[in-house]
């Protein structure tokens, strides 16, 4: 009984997270969801296509259920799954992603918490794993991906918020006060200790 409430929570949480990460790109340009937003490149469309490939290759490989999207070999990850290039558009990365979520479903409704899985890419001895194991490991990338999707996007345009019904805009006059405060308060603590 546990078990089929701790896989119920946990899988609730993941569907909330995905969302969470995809209305991230809601009302954006193709520029400013595409465009690299930290000094390694990071982008929203293209946390999209990452975390999409990891749900995939967790809830696939791991337990012998091919992915049905096309995914290179994880023992060549050059890194292209953390941006979108020119000829792939923002509706196949999405769409994809939701073809995996369904993959990803399928997977964690029909195994058992404890379906044993193997991870080839982890080092040894930790191969061996369940589905548990994956569940919170796949929630936590995709909630740390959310979260900087979350912060991505307060600096394209001041848009926060977990889902569309807790979004916040901060005015730019109230926002500024506040980013003042916070930069007094760090002048004051580094005058102090140093």
């Amino acid at each position: 009984m546990i078990d089929e409430f701790a896989k119920d929570t946990l899988h609730a949480r993941l569907r909330r997270d995905r969302t969470a990460l995809l209305w991230k790109l809601d009302g954006l340009s193709e520029y400013d969801a595409r465009r690299p937003l930290t000094a390694t490149g990071t982008n929203l469309l293209g946390l999209v296509k990452h975390v999409a490939g990891v749900e995939a290759r967790y809830f696939g490989e791991v337990f012998d259920r091919p992915s049905p999207e096309q995914l290179p070999r994880w023992q060549d990850h050059d890194g292209s799954d953390l941006w979108a290039t020119e000829d792939e558009t923002r509706d196949q990365i999405i769409e994809a992603y939701r073809r995996i979520w369904e993959h990803s479903d399928a997977t964690i409704d029909e195994l058992a918490l404890d379906a044993p899985g193997h991870v080839p890419w982890w080092p040894e001895p930790h191969h061996g794993t369940n589905l548990f194991a994956i569940m919170i490991h796949v929630l936590g990338e995709t909630n740390r991906h959310a979260g900087h999707a979350d912060i991505l996007r307060e600096g394209v345009d001041g848009r926060t918020g977990m889902r569309p019904e807790h979004e916040t805009r901060i005015d730019e006059e109230a926002r500024a006060a506040y980013r003042a405060k916070l930069e007094q308060a760090a002048g004051s603590a580094a005058s102090i200790t140093a």
